[in-house]
């Protein structure tokens, strides 16, 4: 593999002169300024300054802790945001093509819409894994990204690091590295192999482990060069000062969040076992995520007979290779319990 940035940047992207804003000019040193630069309400109400454009506070302890530098971190108004962003940095509109694998996370293919690029389509196989020979057959010189979502959704299941090893050694485009559910999984983050690998993007958030669904805060890591390039195009105040305060104070509260996510691998177990006796489950398939696909035997009349009892679950019979699914989210101990007594009555 030849992997060269510059050849899948697009052309007006190279060129281009980003946003310059008043908070980008100036860099804090911890003095006491007079503020009279980006004609903001001077009254003190905690959010009448524009945020830093450049989230540093945050970066710098999400570094820390993933063992990065800040340079290799862009984040974004939820990972939606990331994902377009890396669209509109390296395809070129009704000429790029990428690859996704579905059944796989449906944003990649509404976002390969917006932005007019092809979306070449590849099934995973029976087993839920990429498959390669038919990834290398889709691929040709208009292929800039390849979207791989480790665990997946809606699957659950993590990838195997031979295959997905293979794909970024083979692959002169970007291997997008979508790794929302990580915490939940024993496998390792492929973070660790950032250096080793100059074409890959990897997405997380803090929407899942980390509770944090509704501030939307999405993370981009990749090489200082890739992030260099996004960052060209992001929009000026992105991330807002609520969201940057409440993710800091969040991202150092380490020991409750691991505490949940135990919380939650244990009852992800118990949600296991509550299905192994329901009648109508007819496969649990393997999960690394705080997720369980199971195949049922009428995935429409079991959801809504569930909808029926107050309980929303996710349908995902229409889905490639998961004809009659339905995906169940790992909630509280009361929530679950809550489900497998309405699974047992209906």
């Amino acid at each position: 593999m030849s992997f060269n940035l510059d050849n899948i940047t697009r052309e007006n992207v190279k060129g281009l002169n980003p946003y310059s804003s008043a908070r980008d000019e100036y860099v804090s040193d911890g003095s006491t300024m007079v503020f009279l630069d980006a004609n903001e309400n001077p009254f003190e109400n905690g959010v009448n300054r524009y945020p830093d454009p450049q989230q540093r506070g945050l970066k710098t302890i999400l570094a820390e802790q993933k063992g990065i530098k800040e340079e290799n971190i862009l984040l974004g108004n939820g990972s939606d945001e990331v994902l377009d962003l890396l669209f509109r940095a390296f395809c070129e509109p009704n000429q790029d093509n990428i690859v996704t694998l579905p059944p796989t996370y449906g944003m990649y293919k509404v976002l390969s819409g917006i932005n007019m690029i092809e979306n070449r389509e590849v099934l995973l196989t029976n087993d839920f894994q990429p498959n390669v020979s038919e990834i290398k057959k889709a691929i040709d010189e208009h292929t800039k990204l390849l979207f791989i979502c480790s665990p997946n959704n809606p699957t659950g299941n993590s990838f195997s690091t031979k295959i997905i090893e293979e794909l970024l050694n083979s692959f002169n485009g970007l291997v997008v590295m979508d790794e929302a559910y990580v915490d939940f999984s024993s496998e390792e983050s492929w973070v660790s192999k950032l250096g080793d690998y100059p074409n890959v993007i990897i997405t997380q958030t803090l929407s899942k482990a980390y509770g944090m669904a509704g501030i939307r805060l999405g993370i981009c890591i990749a090489s200082t060069e890739i992030i260099a390039v996004v960052n060209k195009i992001k929009p000026p105040y992105n991330v807002n000062q609520l969201t940057q305060e409440k993710a800091t104070e969040r991202v150092l509260d380490q020991e409750t969040v691991k505490n949940e996510i135990n919380e939650i691998l244990v009852e992800r177990k118990k949600l296991i076992d509550a299905l192994k006796t329901v009648s109508f489950v007819e496969v649990i398939h393997d999960t690394d995520a705080n997720f369980v696909l199971a195949k049922v035997d009428d995935a429409t009349l079991r959801y809504n007979q569930l909808l029926v009892k107050g309980i929303v679950v996710r349908n995902r019979t229409t889905q490639p290779l998961c004809e009659n699914t339905l995906r169940f989210t790992v909630g509280s101990a009361v929530e679950n319990k809550t489900l497998a007594e309405a699974l047992k009555m209906i």
